[in-house]
């Protein structure tokens, strides 16, 4: 059964086919239904993103430009500002190594003045303390010379390296040894060996007493004779006299200029409050960086623009720093404009915006509720955007797209009817398939179990054939030793007369052959009963084959035009069934023969037995006996010729039977090769069926969804 589905009831129409009568009423139906649209969450709109991808870009690109003018602007700003300050700095550290070197030149000229190297030497050499303490005098005055004459200066002091002795102090400046000579910086002029040492800033001086803070340089004072050093020379120098060395180097508002030593702790400042305190600024101490260099970084909080050159004299380092945003307070001026320019620009996105979702947003809108209706089967809503750009020309296809579809689900409704009725039909037609396929499935079953019946008995007949064989092969071999015994008697019934006189001893063996034939003769005589049974059983068997036939050609007639094929089979196995008889019959008829003829030869045996009795007793009856058994002795070798004749006539038709057996067996394995190929192909037919009923079951479910599917749809 084939159906065939007409696929022109599905093309759709062409644009001017659809505007009929019908699809006006439709377009014209579609402005109410769409009062019922209804905006949805405007942060997933497109106008939005169009609006913000417009504002972003537009406000990204004037800050990035004005951002990245102000930031080249202040990287110039303070590279040049670096350059420049390096330069002042640099003139001003020259200022103060050259200060810095007076001062050495001026503590060398007072440790190698003649006068403080003679009183060095006589204070070594002197034994009581006023020869000492006269000479510490001498060496006062001598340092007073140098030391009053300078401004700079606030005073000087000889301290004893050890020993009780009291410290000579010039000017302003006052200590005790005992203090002086626990201090750290006093340990590390005695550790210099007569090399001048630059000490620390002291807000109140070295002796605690001074109302202005001072610097101060210190040296063992060793006799250039003797090379041994008894004193510490110790100068202080106003902290001032450095503040105004530098009252010139003007770096900028807010600017700050200090001296680190070589801790980091701060030696000078215009802040006395920072004194000795940790520099806020880290620099570096390693490698070329360590000299000089500029750098950016935070001081209390601010970022400043740091440069620095330390000293050669010294090893202090003398710092600049200048707040960054002092630098740039000029560059700010692009920022500000550069903000200014951004609010400009976004009023100008905003503006584009807003146009942008005028122009696109809103239609797109419209069109994506129409849209939504049309997908809750809502198929009569219609765009009315009257417009030329491409949105117009999507609300135009989209007009067209939902008539399209309208005569498409009317067509779509129709066909999924009609489909819906062929399945019920399909699915009826199928189930009597089935059941016809089953039906013929059990049949040919019942055949196939026949026909493997058949073989089994076939393979019987042929085992018994072949036993028939080794019978008959076992009576030629007995005729044969009848007829090689037959010619034996008769040589000596020839020989008698010549033999006679050995006649008594020779018939003792002659009774004992004759008593062996007569076994021989029985035996035959029961291989003769079993040919019977045997032949009994093959008759038997043909009868069963013509019932299996009979019922054969019974069932291929009910398969009908199925079963004509197994018809031609059973009428072959009815034909060989009938020659199987016939030839069971010759073989009984020749059996029968055989049995007749042994019977005689037994009565000939079973009366020659007392003949040879007699001739025991009588050997004067020998000859005429003799002649006798000779005379019978040529009847009996004409019926063992006889008897050979019938057998070889019977192994002929046993070697017929032999081969009738076997083209049965045959043919009952190919009959049931082909029962069984019938049932497969019958279980085949049944599984197609059972298939086909499934398909037409889902094709009506199939049909029935897309009913209900289509039921959504207004139309």
């Amino acid at each position: 059964m084939k159906f065939n589905l007409k696929k022109d009831k599905l093309k759709p129409q062409s644009a001017g086919e659809g505007l009929n009568a019908n699809v006006k009423s439709l377009y014209s139906s579609s402005l109410n239904g769409m009062k019922n649209v209804k905006m949805t969450n405007p942060i997933k709109s497109v106008g939005l993103m169009l609006f913000l991808i417009i504002f972003c870009a537009i406000l990204v690109c004037v800050l990035v430009v004005g951002l990245f003018s102000y930031s080249t602007s202040k990287s110039i700003i303070k590279t040049k500002v670096a350059d420049s300050s390096a330069v002042a700095i640099g003139q001003s550290k020259g200022k103060l190594d050259l200060m810095f070197k007076n001062y050495e030149a001026l503590s060398m000229q007072v440790l190698l003045d003649k006068n403080v190297q003679d009183n060095l030497l006589q204070y070594s050499q002197a034994k009581d303390d006023y020869d000492k303490f006269d000479i510490m005098k001498k060496l006062s005055d001598t340092i007073q010379s140098y030391v009053l004459g300078n401004s700079t200066i606030v005073g000087a002091a000889i301290i004893p390296i050890a020993g009780d002795s009291t410290a000579i102090t010039v000017g302003s400046t006052s200590m005790s040894s005992e203090d002086a000579q626990k201090s750290d910086w006093m340990k590390s002029i005695k550790d210099a060996s007569g090399r001048l040492v630059w000490l620390p800033s002291k807000v109140k001086g070295y002796g605690g007493s001074s109302s202005d803070p001072t610097i101060a340089m210190g040296r063992v004072m060793k006799n250039t004779v003797t090379n041994e050093g008894n004193f510490v020379l110790l100068v202080e120098i106003h902290l001032s006299e450095i503040g105004k060395q530098l009252s010139d180097l003007q770096l900028g508002n807010g600017s700050d200029i200090t001296i680190v030593d070589n801790a980091n702790k701060i030696m000078f400042s215009k802040d006395e409050k920072l004194l000795t305190q940790n520099s806020p600024i880290t620099l570096p101490t390693e490698g070329k960086a360590a000299k000089s260099g500029s750098l950016t970084t935070q001081s209390n909080g601010v970022e400043v623009l740091a440069m620095y050159k330390q000293f050669d004299t010294t090893g202090w380092k003398l710092v600049g720093a200048v707040p960054v945003a002092e630098l740039v307070k000029d560059a700010k001026q692009i920022r500000n404009a550069t903000y200014i320019i951004a609010a400009i620009a976004a009023l100008l996105a905003i503006g584009i915006g807003l146009l942008v979702i005028r122009m696109v947003a809103i239609p797109l809108v419209n069109l994506r509720n129409l849209m939504n209706e049309g997908e809750r089967g809502n198929l009569t809503v219609r765009s009315t955007i009257n417009k030329k750009d491409e949105i117009g020309q999507l609300a135009q296809s989209f007009n067209q797209m939902m008539t399209q579809i309208t005569v498409l689900v009317q067509q779509s409704n129709q066909s999924a009817q009609d489909v819906l009725g062929t399945a019920g039909e399909l699915s009826d037609a199928s189930k009597k398939t089935a059941i016809s396929a089953k039906e013929i499935a059990v049949a040919t079953e019942e055949i196939a179990n026949g026909a493997t019946s058949l073989a089994v008995e076939a393979e019987k007949g042929s085992d018994l054939t072949s036993e028939i064989s080794q019978q008959m092969l076992q009576v030629m071999n007995a005729n044969q030793e009848m007829g090689s015994a037959a010619a034996e008697v008769e040589k000596a019934s020839r020989q008698g007369t010549t033999y006679m006189n050995s006649l008594i001893e020779k018939t003792g063996m002659t009774e004992e052959m004759t008593r062996s034939m007569v076994e021989k003769v029985d035996r035959l005589k029961e291989s003769t009963r079993s040919i019977r049974k045997i032949l009994d059983v093959l008759n038997n068997m043909t009868k069963q084959t013509n019932i299996l036939s009979l019922n054969a050609t019974i069932e291929a007639a009910r398969a009908g035009a199925a079963g004509k094929g197994f018809m031609v089979v059973a009428d072959e196995i009815r034909k060989l069934a009938d020659q199987s008889r016939q030839s069971i019959d010759v073989v009984g008829q020749i059996t029968e023969t055989i049995q007749k003829e042994i019977d005689e030869t037994v009565n000939v045996l079973s009366n020659a037995y007392p003949i040879f009795q007699e001739q025991i007793q009588s050997v004067k009856e020998a000859n005429q006996i003799f002649l006798t058994v000779q005379g019978q002795m040529g009847d009996f070798v004409g019926r063992l010729n006889t008897v050979t004749e019938s057998i070889s006539v019977l192994e002929r038709s046993q070697v017929v039977l032999s081969e009738a057996m076997g083209n049965v067996s045959a043919v009952a394995q190919e009959s049931s090769a082909t029962s069984e190929e019938v049932a497969s192909l019958s279980n085949e037919q049944t599984n197609i069926s059972e298939g086909l009923v499934r398909l037409s079951d889902k094709l009506e479910m199939v049909s029935s969804g897309l009913k209900e599917t289509l039921s959504r749809f207004r139309t």
